[in-house]
Order: C-alpha cells, then structure tokens, then sequence
C-alpha cells in the first residue's frame, strides 16, 4: 500500500514532464521582487516600477502555461482572460460559508484562483488538491507574485480522508461528475471532516423529482468522462449515503455564456461548441444542458 509521502514524492516527480519543467525553469529566473496585491473578482497583482524586459518575460511564460481555465488574473497590465469567470460561482457561494479561523481544502482546486479569493476571510491554512501537474504550475506562477502561505498537494479527492489531518470546510467544485463512484468520494470528503464540518459542493444535476441520474453513453457536452449526472434528490441520497445528515440546496444554475466562453487564453473550443446550434437547452450529444446543483452538507 501506497503511503501518502510515496504518492506525494511521485507526484512531484511530474514537475520534471516536458509539458512543464521549461516552463518551471523559466518562472524560477524570476527574482524575488516587491507587489501589490489587490484580491477581488480579479487576483491582481501590481508590480512597482517593473521593466519592460520582465513585461515580456510574465506575457511569455502566461502564454506557455495555457489553457488558464479558472480566473480571471491580472499581472501588471497583462489580463489573462480566462475560459470561466471564476467570481460568479465564488460571488454565488460566498454568503453561505464562514472560514475565518478555519483549516480549509478546495478539492480539484485547478490553478488557485478560489484558494487566492479564500485569503480574504483569513482563514487559519489553506490546502488545494489537483493531481494536474499544469495546473500546479499556473499556481506556482501566480504564488511566486502573490508569496501566499496557500499548500498545493497534487493529490486527488481519494486522498482526503488518509490527509495528515482534518478540515473544518472542504469545497469540491465541479468533481464529482468527474468520479465514476460519486457515493465513495462522497464518503472521502465526509472522512475527511472534522466533526461539524461543511462540505461546499457543486455538480451537473438534471430537472426532475425522481431519485434517478443520467448516465452518458458516451460523452456529455463533449467531455468523455463525465459518468452521472443526478437529479437533487439523488444527489441528496448520495450524501446520506456517504454518512452526511444536513443537507442544504443552496442554488440552482444553468451555465451560460458570460460564465464559461472561448478566450485567447485556451486555444480551444468552450461551451458554445459544446451545445445543440439549434437549441441551446440540450448538449450536442441531445442531452439537457450543463446545470449545476450547489449544496451545503454538514458532518454530524
């Protein structure tokens, strides 16, 4: 069996893949230098008296670091427009959490950009996972500016519950369709918790009353591993399953085009392309477009 300092030092061990060691080499030829940092729906970061030699050195190493899916962020006068507006799910979701003085994880934390917003609650530790070793490096890059106290482990959500200690808020954003046994992550999260602590979750969810999910053939919105997609209510039974009792349904939401859109920052196709040309309620595969559940379940 696998201890976590194995799968830890393995992982690190990712850092030295062609897609990001350069890319790594170039941001440590970065000096140590003085910023402001302004945190709002922009992670911005003001740097005084810069050159024009490291302008053209933060533009380069951004541009490498592509797809930035989760932000946005702005280094000096370079904006890195990101696929998704970031600040409509935090802005949706941040009257119904209080973190202040808490030990935090955001799980599938992408590049940071919740953990960055969460530094304004002044939490008492911040911990992301991603297993994405691309991911890491845009945190990296945007860290090496902000010099936050923020841990990165890039470890996934079955790590949670063998984590070296527990966390009094969890958030899990857009992960579980992504786990083809959500009652099993669903139990990590909950083992991971300290006793009364929260798990802030958001998944697809489909229309209905029924305790039923949808279960792609294929692929959903042209992602290929996208493996159940439930109704609440079944969502709700996933929860109790996994041993949490009180469950809220904070909001309910149908992704659109301000929120998630194609930039020149990824290179690639966004929601628009992943919708019916003649009927935006349904995905190109047929099914009912991507809408997302955001609840509150608490461990006893």
């Amino acid at each position: 069996m696998h201890t976590l300092d194995s799968i830890r030092n393995e992982r690190l061990g990712w850092l030295k893949h062609k897609n990001v060691a350069h890319i790594i080499d170039e941001i440590n030829t970065i000096d140590d230098i003085d910023t402001n940092i302004t945190i709002d729906d922009i992670v911005a970061i003001e740097i005084p008296n810069i050159t024009i030699e490291l302008k053209q050195k933060i533009e380069k190493i951004a541009v490498m670091l592509k797809p930035w899916r989760k932000g946005p962020f702005k280094i000096d006068d370079l904006f890195i427009d990101s696929e998704w507006q970031s600040f409509i799910k935090y802005n949706l979701l941040k009257p119904h959490f209080d973190i202040k003085d808490k030990i935090v994880g955001d799980i599938g934390c992408n590049n940071g950009y919740y953990l960055f917003r969460m530094l304004e609650e002044k939490p008492k530790k911040l911990i992301g996972f991603d297993p994405s070793n691309l991911f890491f490096t845009q945190f990296s890059f945007i860290n090496h500016f902000v010099k936050s106290e923020i841990v990165y482990e890039m470890l996934g959500v079955e790590h949670v519950g063998m984590y070296e200690h527990k966390f009094d808020t969890l958030f899990c954003l857009g992960v579980l369709y992504h786990r083809s046994d959500p009652i099993s992550t669903l139990k990590s999260l909950y083992q991971g918790l300290n006793a009364g602590g929260e798990l802030i979750l958001d998944t697809f969810i489909i229309d209905g009353e029924d305790d039923i999910a949808l279960t792609p053939l294929e692929r959903y919105s042209k992602i290929p591993n996208i493996y159940f997609i439930p109704t609440v209510n079944a969502l709700k039974n996933w929860c109790y399953r996994a041993g949490f009792k009180s469950i809220e349904l904070l909001e309910i939401k149908t992704t659109d085009l301000k929120e998630q859109r194609k930039t020149q920052w990824i290179d690639s196709q966004s929601l628009e392309d992943f919708l019916d040309s003649n009927d935006s309620n349904l995905t190109v595969e047929g099914y009912p477009a991507p809408k997302r559940a955001y609840i509150k379940a608490k461990k006893a």
